[in-house]
């Protein structure tokens, strides 16, 4: 066994298997070269429990002999303090990473306790987001510096940036929550998120207008093409404006109509069954909070005059055309919405600011926020709502309130004059103190 110098290990030569040379100066430290001419320093050791093993540290070119020898005698040194640094290694290399925490928050969280909307959002930005940039890193090592490096590469998009950190601080807590994680080890702690700013869009009376013109229009003769043709082109249109017209799905429209006249969500308005509608109750019973049970919910009249006009055409109120056991697609509302708004001449209105609007006008209507949260089904004033049992009728009175207004908006009408105040309705003086006698 020679003294493992650069001359020895350079002069060395592979053979038609495995080989190695082991070094005369520290007993274990060796060279390792493969059939392909790869030489390796190697170090073979004995652990406390009597297993043998052998790691490699490192490549010759990368490592001098010396440099290796050093190391193989600093690894000897952990192996006498009885640990096996070959078992450490291998149990880095095969521990769980920051993707395999995040698949486990998807699968055992998300698709379990939110919303299937929240599920597509959230793997969208674990699988497009989070994975490519940070999902190899260790779970056990994963650090404060690696997400404040991950938040500032995603400055550019402050709301992603956030959404992004959100998700990693949930994942996070969970980590902590099914012991794999040390308690009060979340990284994102401290992390400062970034100003986003809201948008808040709202349609006003003379868009209300415009919005009620088009789907009159699309429902009664379609629209016009959107014509892109130029030139010569343009002589094999029609010559008849009026021939240049295409339906718009019926459904669709009345997806917009009750998005308009309940403030829904879509995927409520397009989920919704006729067992969910009791017309006599003048109740539909929609989700009780985002991605919650069911539960009736008052409406006003002019909802139920819209799902009073709809044929019944299987168990869905929005069925597909072709298909009546399907609901209407989210993509055709969204497709028939980009036609109506641009005809409509709203183009910067997306149809959640329909619910924007709804919650909006029920604020100018006089009701609180407690109100309107109930009128909107959100999840927030949980603690209020231990408190305080909310009663339909008035909610009734504020949605047929923000209804007449949306329909008036909509048949370019003015609006009513008389402006509902729920809160001071159920407002009663404070009663009078009587002093103390004597």
């Amino acid at each position: 066994m020679p003294n493992l110098t650069k001359r020895v290990v350079d002069a060395a030569k592979p053979q038609e298997k495995l080989s190695f040379l082991w070094d005369d100066a520290l007993k274990g430290f060796g060279l390792q070269i493969t059939p392909a001419g790869v030489k390796s320093y190697v170090l073979a050791y004995r652990t406390e429990a009597g297993r043998t093993r052998r790691m490699v540290i490192g490549r010759h070119g990368e490592l001098a002999p010396d440099q290796a020898r050093k190391l193989a005698a600093a690894k000897l040194v952990e192996v006498r303090m009885g640990r096996d640094p070959a078992a450490e290694r291998q149990a880095l290399r095969t521990a769980e990473t920051v993707a395999d925490l995040l698949d486990k928050y998807l699968a055992e969280h998300v698709e379990v306790h939110n919303a299937a909307t929240t599920l597509v959002h959230a793997t969208r930005v674990v699988e497009k987001v989070l994975k490519p940039r940070i999902g190899k890193n260790k779970l056990a090592s994963f650090a404060r510096a690696d997400v404040v490096k991950l938040h500032k590469a995603l400055a550019d998009t402050p709301r992603q940036a956030n959404l992004a950190l959100a998700i990693l601080s949930k994942a996070f807590n969970l980590a902590e929550t099914w012991g794999i994680r040390p308690e009060n080890s979340n990284p994102t702690r401290l992390v400062k998120r970034y100003a986003e700013t809201e948008r808040e869009r709202f349609l006003n009376m003379d868009e209300l207008a415009r919005l009620g013109a088009a789907l009159d229009e699309a429902e009664a003769k379609g629209l016009p093409w959107k014509v892109k043709a130029e030139g010569d082109a343009l002589k094999h249109l029609a010559k008849d404006t009026e021939a240049r017209r295409a339906a718009v799905s019926a459904p669709a429209i009345a997806a917009v109509r009750l998005l308009l006249l309940t403030g829904a969500r879509l995927s409520e308005v397009l989920e919704l069954k006729w067992v969910h509608v009791d017309a006599e109750a003048g109740t539909v019973a929609f989700p009780a909070r985002k991605g919650g049970g069911r539960r009736a919910h008052p409406v006003g009249a002019g909802a139920l005059a819209v799902l009073a006009g709809l044929p019944r055409r299987g168990p869905w109120v929005l069925p597909r055309d072709a298909d009546t056991k399907r609901h209407v697609s989210k993509e055709v509302v969204e497709n028939a919405w980009q036609r109506i708004r641009a005809h409509a001449g709203l183009d910067d209105v997306r149809l959640h600011d329909l619910r924007h609007t709804v919650g909006t006008f029920a604020g100018q209507a006089g009701s609180n926020a407690f109100m309107i949260s109930h009128l909107l089904r959100h999840s927030n004033l949980t603690m209020t709502s231990r408190y305080v049992s909310p009663d339909a009728d008035p909610i009734r009175v504020l949605s047929d309130a923000v209804g007449a207004r949306i329909e008036a908006g909509l048949k370019g009408e003015k609006a009513p004059a008389e402006v509902i105040d729920l809160a001071a309705a159920k407002r009663k003086p404070p009663p009078k103190r009587v002093p103390k006698q004597g």
